[in-house]
């Protein structure tokens, strides 16, 4: 077995353009030889892949998969929309869909790592470039898992462009099972595709973003020559008005602008004779 060392790594390194690991695990399964070692990288598609890594993928396309109390959601990128829609890239898509929800991964960071045809998610899109033609990653994911009675619901829209994964509890099993319950579930999942909250209510919106647009407001009212004494009275009606726009609960249902979201889920509920909650949600949208 040769010695394989650093500057070793660092001349392949400079020849292909590969992770520093990548190099060094194709030095050591070619013995050393420079040439193998660049050979084995290019069918490896690992090369091929980090050279087309300064351009930029931002098609793709938004999945779901939810089967039972468990769902997840990702977004699989591309370079362009010719791409997206050919069978190779679909078929890729749907393949790494299965690995990641056969997973336990909850996070993007885990989903990179899951393990897939003998290597990570990561390195498997990184040697699928050299195959489809273009720079993929996976970009975003996302997972949800009922622990009680209540569904998992996802919408995709505009052939993956946006997707939502949707999660809501009740206490019984009958409700979740309701038609009227199942129907709720995908309305809102439609209104989050077309009104893009950005948290379930007020207590989840992120206080950065509340700060960010009450200064905001602030300094419009002042430019509109408020006096600085009304602007505490001013600014409340303003961060209601923030709430009614930005949280799902508080947005006027798409369906039926007359009524919220947290009014459809607790006439929903009356009806049913239980308790309904909208738990969580995610929103992706492709290459935003």
């Amino acid at each position: 077995m040769a010695e394989i060392t650093a500057a070793m790594v660092k001349e392949l390194r400079i020849k292909t353009d590969a992770g520093m690991m990548d190099c060094k695990k194709a030095l050591v399964e070619c013995d050393g030889n420079m040439d193998e070692a660049v050979k084995y990288l290019r069918e490896k598609g690992i090369a091929k892949a980090a050279k087309k890594a300064d351009r930029e993928a931002k098609e793709g396309i938004v999945a779901t998969v939810v089967e039972g109390k468990d769902g997840i959601i990702y977004e699989i990128n591309c370079e362009t929309d010719f791409c997206s829609k050919g069978d190779k890239f679909q078929a890729l898509a749907a393949e790494i869909g299965a690995a990641l929800k056969a997973s336990s991964a909850t996070s993007l960071d885990e989903a990179l790592n899951v393990a897939i045809n003998g290597t990570t998610v990561e390195k498997y899109i990184a040697e699928q470039c050299a195959v489809i033609g273009e720079n993929m990653k996976l970009r975003k994911f996302g997972r949800y898992t009922l622990a009680g009675e209540g569904t998992i619901a996802s919408y995709i829209h505009m052939g993956g462009k946006v997707g939502v994964l949707l999660q809501v509890a009740c206490d019984n099993a009958a409700t979740a099972a309701a038609e009227a319950f199942q129907t709720m579930c995908k309305d809102i999942t439609l209104h989050i595709a077309a009104c893009a909250p950005k948290s379930v209510d007020s207590s989840s919106l992120d206080p950065a973003f509340v700060a960010e647009e009450q200064e905001i407001a602030k300094a419009q009212l002042i430019a509109e020559g408020k006096p600085e004494h009304l602007l505490e009275k001013i600014l409340p009606g303003k961060l209601r008005a923030l709430y009614k726009q930005s949280c799902l609960m508080d947005q006027e249902f798409v369906k039926d602008p007359s009524i919220s979201v947290a009014k459809l889920v607790e006439n929903t509920g009356k009806s049913l004779g239980d308790k309904v909650t909208v738990v969580a949600f995610h929103r992706f949208q492709l290459g935003a």
